[in-house]
């Protein structure tokens, strides 16, 4: 009898580790769909070529996957997006991989949504700005892309905590260098912080995680919920974790891109920000 008890624990504990390396796995470590190293090197192309280059918010396995949004939209047939999107980095780690993954894809435009983790990591503005420049202003160099930078999502729904006061540095950052590099600008925190507002949400204090998010990607991919709901059970709005962007948050990266995709259609590579854009 003993023996049997512990025999049944024993596959309790392997299937509960099994969906736990599950859930770790489809929210952490896959891949995105079409990323560089699979879409870019010299493969030939039959339409614009967009490359959506940024962290764990661009890549879309923990929270809403913009990109893949914006593929699946009717006007965008014939688009090939390349999700640059990798969890975890900083600015600092897009700037070193910019050569292989933007300037590669020969790309027609590129969307940079990238700073929180510069953020939570404490990267001084000063430094953050350098390697925002530094990118922007090597893609503008080897390319003849349109560029746009969006500026961050709040970090919780704490809008007036300390964090979120601190991340107004980095959002000026972000707006400031896409005047002096005369390129595009997409107001994503403005946007959410104008929904948060007429939402009334809760704000709910930041307590982002490994938990959490693990916890979120399981609910996700294990349980079926989606993302606005793993939001919902955690007294969230817009993002699902404290950090990540719901499907309602997605959405509004979605439209902002979007739009501007739809504004450069006649003229892809200006080098002048669109009309409604100018920060």
């Amino acid at each position: 009898m003993k023996k049997r008890i512990l025999v049944a624990l024993g596959l309790l504990l392997a299937t509960a580790l099994g969906l736990t390396a599950t859930a770790g796995y489809l929210t952490f470590v896959r891949s995105a769909e079409n990323p560089p190293a699979e879409a870019c090197g010299g493969r030939p192309r039959s339409g614009p070529v967009v490359v959506a280059a940024g962290a764990s918010m661009t890549q879309g396995t923990l929270g809403a996957n913009w990109v893949d949004a914006l593929r699946d939209r009717p006007e965008h047939r014939g688009y090939a997006f390349v999700n640059a999107g990798i969890n975890g980095d900083t600015s600092g780690d897009l700037r070193k991989r910019v050569d292989s993954d933007i300037v590669a894809c020969g790309p027609d435009a590129v969307t940079i949504l990238v700073g929180s983790n510069d953020v939570l990591d404490g990267v001084p503005v000063a430094d953050y700005r350098a390697d925002l420049g530094a990118i922007v202003d090597r893609v503008k160099e080897k390319t003849s892309a349109r560029i746009a930078l969006m500026s961050l999502p709040p970090l919780g729904e704490d809008l007036d905590s300390p964090r979120n006061r601190k991340l107004g540095d980095y959002n000026a950052a972000i707006k400031e260098t896409a005047a002096r590099a005369q390129v595009d600008y997409l107001p994503v925190h403005e946007q959410a912080v104008d929904f948060l507002r007429k939402s009334g949400g809760a704000e709910t204090p930041f307590g982002f995680d490994f938990a959490v998010a693990l916890k979120a990607g399981a609910e996700h991919y294990l349980l079926g919920q989606s993302w606005d709901d793993v939001s919902r059970g955690n007294g969230l709005t817009l993002l699902v974790d404290h950090l990540h962007l719901n499907d309602r948050g997605g959405a509004i990266v979605t439209g902002l891109v979007a739009r501007w995709l739809s504004e450069g259609q006649a003229t892809p590579s200006r080098s002048h920000p669109a009309s409604g854009t100018r920060p």
